[in-house]
């Protein structure tokens, strides 16, 4: 896994690489990313899933959608990387 360069759990870097992975593997991956950027106290993050089928974009903006830890997100703009990205907005403690 790409963290943005870090490895350490608490140290996340602002970005999380799924590209190629298989749905599952990704979505325990963004699972364990958002607990350790929220716990780190960072407000937005990137997360590169790639434009593909589609498939690993949808899921992760499902679960997004209605994660406890994230007040919103949108895709990214073309210097961000546009459909290959979602940028996350997370919560703050106490928001939600």
């Amino acid at each position: 896994m790409r963290n943005g360069g870090h490895s350490g759990k608490d140290c996340p870097g602002p970005e999380l690489y799924l590209r190629h992975m298989t749905v599952d593997k990704a979505l325990y991956e963004l699972e364990r990313y958002l607990d350790q950027v929220f716990l780190a106290g960072l407000t937005t993050v990137r997360v590169v899933h790639g434009k593909g089928t589609g498939t690993l974009r949808r899921v992760v903006r499902e679960t997004l959608s209605s994660h406890p830890l994230v007040d919103g997100f949108r895709e990214g703009v073309a210097g961000e990387g546009g459909a290959g990205v979602t940028v996350v907005q997370m919560a703050r403690i106490g928001s939600k």
